[in-house]
């Protein structure tokens, strides 16, 4: 008997992350910290098997090293699978070819052998720097009582912000009669997710033809979907109306954290009906002391608290010593925060000093913008890092 699965989902993960600065020198983007016990990468992982999709590809390219560790075998997703399960899908060499991924659909074309070794009816697409909750059965669903070739994932953003996003302009069905990448005079307030699934036999035919193309960049939104359209497929639009953020750039990432403070409509990662998994460090319980000051923050197990902690996220083993401040700020793991300093609207990735009576950062109402420390750095005794100021290395101060 020839065993199949219905869907298999494929993971792009392999994305450079440059708008995380400092946040992605050395790791993947779908590997950052988020909301002080999960990474990235969680949220579609665990929607996946959440959704009944046990078989998922994640492919990877840039600094995959710590995303590959932490992802392991798959089993805090209960995704370590004899049959399926989660599978890391790194570029290689192959015979007559360069090996490294040229693009969203040349990633997925460079691996049809792993998808179609499963046989599937159809194709999920999916983005690794998206937090959100989604149930992909129901779009599946969808695209199956529609008959389509392709459905994509919609949701309206306000229009002033269109121009970002790929657009769709559809008819009052939901079929897509035009698809417009980033234009600068958007139709619509219609925006992709980046979120696709395609019937695996017509993904398979537009890959091909889109390799073959010497003249195309290798893009789904750019190239795969516009080519399928002018084609006269059946494409149909799934409007999400959930909590979704992408988290690409410092400000979005910093907003997502606090919308969490926030009990954003939607976005409630405790939810027992949805849970988002993920690996957690071992770490013991938290530690609140008697000169401690906390107010509407997350504080994950490991952490020392005696500073005050004001809306703010703490992941793992972060250690706020007394007379310390820490305000409208997303600490990452291991990270400590000496007697008399103060750290906030910032984002301080794993494993940072700041300094006895260091200043970083300033109030959210200066207008200065969000500091930003890459990981395993050290803010020197006294000195003071400056609003919207990004930094990967040690510093001693001005």
């Amino acid at each position: 008997m020839l065993r199949k699965k219905e869907c298999v989902a494929m993971l792009l993960a392999g994305g450079q992350g440059s708008r995380l600065y400092a946040l992605t020198n050395n790791i993947a983007k779908p590997a950052v910290a988020f909301g002080a016990k999960y990474r990235i990468i969680d949220f579609p992982l665990s929607n996946c098997i959440n959704s009944g999709i046990d078989t998922v590809g994640v492919l990877t390219q840039y600094e995959p090293l710590e995303l590959n560790e932490y992802i392991g075998n798959g089993q805090p997703w209960d995704l370590d699978r004899a049959f399926g399960g989660v599978h890391i899908l790194s570029p290689y060499q192959a015979k007559t070819k360069q090996s490294w991924f040229e693009g969203t659909a040349n990633a997925i074309y460079q691996n049809m052998h792993f998808m179609k070794k499963y046989s599937p009816d159809y194709i999920l697409i999916l983005s690794g720097d998206h937090i959100y909750k989604m149930d992909y059965a129901k779009m599946l669903r969808a695209h199956k009582k529609t008959g389509a070739d392709c459905t994509i994932a919609a949701i309206e953003v306000p229009l002033s912000e269109a121009s970002r996003f790929g657009i769709l302009n559809t008819n009052p069905d939901g079929s897509i009669y035009e698809f417009e990448e980033k234009p600068k005079v958007p139709k619509s307030n219609l925006a992709s997710m980046g979120i696709y699934i395609f019937t695996a036999e017509k993904l398979y035919k537009y890959l091909e033809a889109d390799d073959a193309n010497a003249n195309s960049s290798k893009d789904f939104g750019k190239d795969v979907l516009p080519a399928m359209l002018n084609a006269g497929e059946k494409m149909f639009s799934y409007r999400f109306e959930g909590y979704w953020k992408d988290v690409g750039t410092i400000s979005s990432l910093w907003e997502s954290n606090m919308d969490l403070l926030g009990r954003e409509p939607g976005f409630d990662v405790g939810d027992p009906a949805w849970k988002i998994h993920s690996r957690n460090p071992l770490a013991p319980p938290e530690y609140i002391g008697p000169t401690a000051a906390i107010g509407n923050s997350m504080i994950a197990l490991g952490c020392e608290i005696e500073g005050s902690v004001e809306h703010s996220v703490l992941a793992s083993n972060v250690i706020v010593e007394e007379g310390a401040t820490v305000r409208d700020a997303v600490l990452m793991a291991g990270t400590v925060v000496k007697r008399g300093a103060v750290v906030e609207y910032c984002v301080v990735d794993e494993k940072v000093v700041i300094g006895e009576g260091a200043h970083v950062g300033e109030p959210k109402a200066s207008g200065a913008g969000i500091a930003v420390l890459g990981r395993n750095i050290t803010v020197a005794a006294g000195a003071k890092v400056r609003g919207g100021v990004i930094l990967d290395k040690d510093y001693k101060g001005e």
